[in-house]
């Protein structure tokens, strides 16, 4: 079973190009997707105990959480030391059950898959990119952003340019969806070939 890591940075069209390999058939992991469900669930207590006042409704409230963290990278290590493993949990029974439905290809959609040590549990990265202007008009147009939060998520980031670097594959969302849906295509023609 091959394992691909599909990152990004932010505003750079990822979840959209994770759809695109889910609609070709490709299981999809989606780490923020289990982060929420966490939150939600079986994390909201250990987060409110580790930062009081940040579960509204048996459920962790990011914009409650976001100034305990922000800005803050021992805060940030402590919420990640919370969240991290539990991901890993889920991120283990998503792959037992592609074996067991004996899947060749699965996709772990993780944002920081560099900054976490990620790469390290898949075979192949395929890394979603876009012009900077464009990533930051993206961005910039979402009703809970503004500049500084942008520059605060980027500083966590490592660039795109060294991302792009590192990658297996690129899709590049700034030309369009057609030619986005063209290079997912493309890189599953790729991974059929191998392996």
């Amino acid at each position: 079973m091959i394992r691909i890591g599909l990152t990004g940075s932010i505003g750079m069209g990822k979840s959209t190009t994770a759809k695109m390999f889910a609609a070709e058939g490709v299981p999809v992991h989606d780490a923020d997707a289990t982060v929420h469900m966490l939150y939600a669930g079986r994390a909201a207590p250990l987060v409110e105990a580790a930062f009081p006042g940040t579960v509204r409704d048996g459920r962790v409230d990011r914009q409650l959480l976001s100034p305990h963290v922000l800005g803050k990278p021992e805060a940030m290590k402590k919420l990640e030391s919370i969240v991290h493993p539990l991901v890993r949990e889920e991120e283990q029974a998503f792959l037992a059950k592609a074996r067991a439905d004996r899947r060749r290809l699965v996709m772990m959609d993780i944002p920081l898959l560099f900054e976490t040590g990620g790469e390290k549990r898949v075979d192949v990265i395929v890394v979603v990119t876009a012009d900077a202007e464009i990533q930051r008009q993206r961005v910039l147009a979402r009703t809970d952003m503004t500049a500084d939060r942008f520059e605060a998520i980027m500083s966590k980031q490592i660039p795109d340019t060294e991302k792009r670097r590192r990658a297996h594959f690129l899709v590049d969302t700034g030309l369009g969806m057609e030619p986005a849906k063209r290079q997912v295509s493309a890189v599953l023609k790729a991974l059929a070939g191998s392996g």
